[in-house]
């Protein structure tokens, strides 16, 4: 089990010095991973439809002051030595394929090998009808060619590649990115197309339970959403002991009402709580999970990590 934990790129702690600082605090703890998140135009409202969240607000402040994803992941790169970085997620429509293919390849080369890349299709469509080129109704479809692409630029010498949104005839794209054939691939997303494409492609499928149109927020809904993706890895063609499972968990440790199938929230009421549900996720198959600590403040934030470290991770 790897435990990462998300390392705020927007609002208050999005300064240099305090995520520099945050980073590698996480490095010098133990967590195996830090998460990066990808917006890059937002509207100027209180409570834009966020999925995640039952009011539909972010629960960051100050969501709009936000770095660019594929910047920040290799200054932050830069900034630390081990740690692994996680795209959670880059919304796959925003850049161009063979664009984001080389800069997700730069990032994993000048990293030494330690870019995961979670990858998702969008939600937002204002934000994609400014950022994209290709309608937001197409995303889907947009997202599957473009990974695609991407992996043809990361394993071909000379790279062809026709579809409908991306065609290279022969080109020289290199280099190569460190880790082969290319770096893990995480499908976020929980709905039957995000859970299609992660069986299709991914190394890993990175459901957030609190979605609230596909709760994952219970520990018999998410086995019953991993028995659903075993299935559909299997009707891929593919085995299913080979994609794992990471988890993204949003508030940890705090009370709260029983989920809407009776049972507690998962990583709801006290730390034991949180320890037995980590225990409950292995048992399952999950094979990563990462956490969100104070994102207004960063003193804040490094006690709750540390605190973390002390009753939690050397518990585990």
């Amino acid at each position: 089990m790897r435990i990462g934990f998300n390392l705020p790129i927007s609002g208050p702690m999005a300064v240099a010095a305090d995520m520099a600082r945050v980073a590698q605090l996480g490095e010098e703890l133990g967590f195996e991973y830090l998460t990066l998140t990808d917006h890059i135009a937002l509207p100027d409202v209180a409570s834009p439809g966020y999925p995640y969240s039952e009011s539909g607000e972010f629960y960051s402040p100050d969501p709009g002051f936000r770095h660019e994803q594929l910047t920040a992941a290799a200054w932050i790169a830069a900034k630390t030595d081990k740690i692994r970085i996680v795209l959670a997620v880059m919304v796959v429509p925003h850049r161009p394929a063979i664009v984001a293919a080389k800069m997700l390849t730069t990032i994993d080369v000048l990293s030494g090998g330690r870019l995961d890349i979670g990858i998702g299709a969008g939600w937002q469509k204002v934000e994609i009808d400014a950022v994209a080129t290709t309608p937001f109704e197409e995303r889907g479809a947009v997202t599957d060619e473009y990974i695609d692409a991407f992996k043809a630029v990361w394993t071909q010498k000379h790279v062809k590649f026709d579809g409908k949104y991306t065609k290279i005839d022969g080109l020289l794209i290199d280099p190569k990115p460190d880790q082969k054939p290319y770096p893990p691939i995480w499908v976020g997303g929980e709905t039957g197309p995000s859970m299609r494409r992660a069986a299709r492609v991914g190394d890993v499928w990175y459901p957030i339970g609190s979605n609230k149109a596909n709760m994952l927020d219970t520990l018999p809904r998410l086995e019953a959403g991993i028995a659903k993706l075993r299935d559909l890895v299997a009707k891929a063609g593919r085995n299913p002991s080979k994609v794992g499972v990471a988890y993204r968990v949003k508030r940890h440790g705090q009370p709260a009402p029983l989920a809407s199938d009776g049972n507690r929230k998962l990583f709801t009421g006290s730390i034991g709580n949180v320890i037995e549900d980590i225990a409950a996720l292995k048992k399952i198959g999950v094979t990563a999970m990462d956490f969100d600590f104070e994102g207004r403040d960063t003193g804040k934030a490094i006690e709750e990590m540390k605190k973390f470290r002390e009753v939690v991770l050397a518990r585990i």
